[in-house]
């Protein structure tokens, strides 16, 4: 098992009003420098605007792979400028890895912190309007290309330059990718949704949803979270 990345940069952001008429939002998060704290709910300074759908324990950080924003030049290369670290609003950027070599559940060392794979970002309306794309959420669904959360095991100090390790891979079987998909995939299969129900590395929001997806009658209306 080896899955080393280096972490880029680090992001912090503060709920902002930015658009007419909507809610605030955190989404726009600048670069820092140096060492920063890591603590339960995440890095040190770094705010969320609405705590009912952001932050929290098992949303403490949100990490994003370096190597998708290619992916993003291309598919919409007008916007190519936006599409860089930190242009999605996480938190760290990294380069070595993605969701493709990654599972849910897998623990890493990053640099004096222990950080776990809680769940993949489901992403919202304030996507679109960060990056005057109205269908950039949609996109990230479809893809597969969220990024994802970490919950912190450890809380530690993190800077860029450091590298972020898997030291232990508890959910072999879950391959994070695979998992992100399954979460939007409305016709799952109601034992693929029922073993991640009962998956308990899994966040417990999402493990709620997929419990819900076992019953072939559910129907889950994602509108209002992509348009707002």
């Amino acid at each position: 098992m080896t899955a080393t990345a280096t972490i880029l940069d680090l992001f912090l952001g503060q709920p902002e009003h930015r658009w007419e008429g909507k809610a605030p939002s955190a989404i726009r998060k600048v670069r820092v420098d140096g060492p920063v704290e890591v603590t339960e709910t995440g890095l040190a300074g770094d705010t969320q605007a609405d705590l009912t759908v952001h932050g929290g324990p098992e949303k403490a950080l949100h990490i994003y792979p370096s190597e998708h924003y290619a992916h993003w030049r291309e598919a919409f290369p007008e916007k190519a400028d936006l599409y860089a670290p930190g242009g999605f609003g996480e938190n760290l950027s990294t380069e070595g890895f993605t969701e493709e070599d990654l599972c849910i559940g897998d623990v890493f060392s990053a640099g004096t912190a222990r950080l776990q794979i809680s769940q993949g970002r489901q992403p919202c309306w304030k996507l679109n309007l960060h990056t005057d794309n109205p269908v950039q959420a949609a996109s990230f669904q479809k893809t597969g290309r969220t990024g994802w959360y970490f919950r912190v095991l450890e809380p530690g100090r993190m800077e860029a330059g450091d590298k972020i390790s898997v030291i232990d891979r508890p959910c072999p079987d879950w391959n994070l990718r695979d998992v992100i998909l399954a979460r939007f995939n409305p016709r799952l299969d109601a034992d693929t949704a029922r073993a991640l129900a009962d998956l308990e590395e899994l966040a417990e929001p999402w493990r709620t949803s997929f419990a819900k997806k076992a019953n072939p009658a559910f129907h889950e209306d994602t509108s209002r979270r992509l348009q707002g």
